[in-house]
């Protein structure tokens, strides 16, 4: 395979140099908030555990968040999955009728998708050429890949390492060729992270999976910017109500991450569940969305 076995060269020109700072930043908000169970942390209690002046911290992280550290810590705490699920849930059969037009840029960018075939996935990637590189993210170091039809693939660095990344998203499709393009990936990553020079033209998604997962994935897709929904809507959705412990296996193997949102699938009880890359990834998603849409 055409694969560097630890490629730590990043392409800064997907967003900014600046945004693995900024999520940098944000992880470590995240601990701090965790870690502190008597309430919310003033500004300058934030900004001291982050060995920053307040008014340093503040203008970085609104910089990232587009929201005052105070006003994001509040969707950082714990009950913030919780409020999702009353205030910004999604009935899956009846979001199509909202219409996504309305429910954020980023996710109206990539609309169109088409999935391989059952008889090309049980293949592994044979006859696939799978280019890929390194991007800065708003969630850390990101790894993406795509064939010809579209982005197949995008993993986080952050919390698992980048040489893990690369491995679990090689170790999908093992037959594939490997060759390192980030120029052929670098507008769909653009448009992906919201740059502002971005392509208006949707960005393809190429779902590479069996039909089970990609009947989920396509529910995940049906799933609004700024909203939520759980694992057993899910399995209602697409027609196996009984299967939500498969339902969880299948949006955690979802290999394009944040581009189909398994970010935004939480468990009925308002806890997050898991996360392929690290729940403080999901954890920043969620906040950073919930900023961006202004709830």
């Amino acid at each position: 395979m055409e694969h560097k076995p630890n490629p730590l060269a990043h392409d800064n020109h997907a967003v900014t140099p600046e945004s693995s700072y900024h999520y940098g930043l944000v992880k470590r908000a995240i601990e701090a908030i965790d870690q502190h169970q008597d309430g919310p942390l003033s500004l300058d209690q934030l900004a001291h555990s982050m060995q920053m002046s307040p008014a340093h911290f503040q203008r970085v992280f609104s910089k990232w968040a587009g929201v005052s550290p105070g006003r994001l810590q509040q969707y950082l705490r714990l009950g913030h999955a919780k409020a999702l699920l009353e205030d910004r849930f999604t009935v899956l059969e009846t979001s199509g009728s909202v219409g996504l037009s309305g429910s954020g840029r980023l996710h109206d960018l990539f609309i169109k998708w088409e999935a391989m075939s059952p008889g090309e996935f049980a293949r592994k990637g044979e006859g696939l050429t799978i280019h890929w590189g390194w991007f800065d993210s708003p969630f850390g170091p990101a790894l993406v890949m795509g064939t010809d039809k579209g982005i197949c693939g995008i993993g986080f660095g952050a919390e698992t390492g980048e040489e893990a990344a690369m491995t679990d998203l090689v170790s999908r499709w093992p037959n594939a060729t490997y060759q390192e393009n980030p120029d052929l990936l670098r507008p769909w990553v653009m448009a992906a992270f919201g740059a502002q020079d971005a392509s208006a033209e949707p960005a393809p998604l190429y779902l590479i999976g069996a039909p089970f997962q990609i009947k989920v994935w396509e529910a995940l897709l049906a799933v609004p910017t700024g909203h939520v929904t759980t694992y057993s809507e899910i399995a209602n959705t697409i027609g196996h109500k009984k299967a939500v412990r498969a339902v969880g296996t299948a949006v955690g193997r979802n290999p394009i991450s944040w581009l189909i949102p398994c970010h935004r699938a939480l468990r009925k009880s308002g806890g997050l569940g898991g996360y392929h890359w690290g729940l403080p990834v999901k954890r920043a998603m969620l906040a950073y969305e919930a900023a961006k849409t202004g709830l």
